[in-house]
């Protein structure tokens, strides 16, 4: 078996195996039936060397933009002591997680679909609208698990690249929307640059687009932001637009382990979607995801160490005469001269794992946003290389 694989490539297989294909043998079939996608029919090509030599101890593990903080102590305690009914389904609390988001977002429950993960909701999505053969447009690079899997059951993916400053191009988007367009989908903040959409902006542009076309905003990493409340995608979904935002627990809540996920959109696509999805989520993760939820004050330590440790690397970067684009998330990019998959072995042989892309002709490094014991390592290893 390969030694590098992946991540995303890992859950869409896990999501595939174990969301809505159970309903759906025709598409299942379909989607085996599909050419493998080689990583040259993108832009991007991406990669990860997952399993490290096991006599060299992991320095640091920057290469999925987990949060090292978390989860907090008192939602560890709650995933403790929710074992012991865990032999019992967890429809009522199902029930209450999306009343617990509902009531906070000022919208009502059947707005919000659930997931093990937000990966089987963008499963979903990928395979209702690539009925039909319709054509997903999104930028490149970008988070590409929604129009890859799309594209493997026959829709055709167009991609738009990055403005100069690596943020999504709205106008280039707005450009290529045509009759076939089924869905526009947009990575807020975006993934792998960590850049973000100036909020007015993108609102104003998704009220205009979700009249010709369906919008999909992932808001994976949004909690990063000062601001979520005011930038969140959210706001148009209570105004009325067909707008489709995706939320997790996988990154500032500490949870990417537990796998609990959400939509937001209209009722009328909430039951869309929800026909390639199983809303069934472990009791435990659910109690976890409702104490994470509330626990405000964690998450600003957790903001606040993650831009210390931010800072750090980028003041440190600079410095060694790095150049690198400003991110406001917990993961970040610069161009490295080493070629990708050789730069991201070296550093794996010497405990640190990272993530490389090829794109606008050069290789690019992506780490994410660790401790600071974890930055450090990443810098005195980095310095061994370049």
């Amino acid at each position: 078996m390969s030694t590098e694989m992946n991540r995303r490539d890992w859950l869409r297989k896990s999501a595939l195996l174990t969301g809505g294909m159970a309903i759906l043998p025709g598409v299942w079939q379909s989607l085996k039936a599909a050419p493998e996608i080689s990583p040259a029919t993108t832009n991007a090509v991406t990669g990860i060397a997952f399993s490290p030599d096991k006599s060299m101890p992991l320095k640091a593990r920057l290469f999925a933009n987990e949060n090292p903080f978390g989860p907090s102590d008192k939602v560890k305690q709650v995933i403790m002591d929710s074992v012991a009914t865990s032999y019992q389904y967890g429809f009522n609390y199902i029930k209450d997680l999306k009343k617990l988001i509902a009531d906070y977002e000022g919208i009502t429950e059947d707005h919000i679909l659930l997931a093990p993960g937000s990966s089987p909701l963008l499963m979903a999505a990928s395979i209702h609208f690539s009925q039909g053969g319709g054509s997903i447009v999104t930028c490149d690079p970008t988070f590409d698990s929604l129009p890859r899997d799309a594209e493997a059951l026959r829709a055709k993916w167009v991609k738009v690249p990055l403005t100069s400053d690596y943020t999504f191009n709205l106008d280039g988007i707005q450009k290529s929307i045509n009759s076939n367009t089924s869905l526009v989908y947009i990575v807020n903040p975006n993934n792998p640059t960590g850049t973000v959409l100036d909020s007015g902006k993108l609102q104003a542009f998704c009220t205009s687009v979700s009249k010709r076309v369906p919008v999909f905003v992932d808001e994976a990493y949004i909690d990063y932001l000062p601001n979520p409340k005011e930038a969140t995608l959210i706001n148009n979904v209570k105004k009325g637009d067909n707008i489709i935002v995706a939320r997790t627990f996988s990154k500032i809540y500490g949870l990417a382990g537990m796998r609990i996920g959400y939509i937001v959109a209209q009722p009328a696509m909430i039951e869309t979607l929800a026909k390639y999805n199983v809303e069934i989520v472990p009791t435990p993760s659910i109690k976890a995801a409702m104490a994470a939820y509330q626990d405000q004050d964690f998450m600003k330590g957790v903001i606040e160490k993650t831009n210390a440790s931010r800072d750090y690397l980028f003041s440190t970067l600079k410095s060694a005469g790095h150049d690198y684009i400003p991110s406001v998330t917990n993961f970040a990019m610069f161009p490295i001269q080493m070629e990708g998959k050789k730069f991201t072995d070296e550093m794996m042989n010497r405990g640190v794992a990272v993530r490389y892309w090829k794109f606008n002709s050069k290789e690019w490094c992506r780490v994410s946003i660790g401790r600071m014991d974890e930055m450090e390592a990443f810098i005195n290893t980095l310095k061994e290389l370049v």
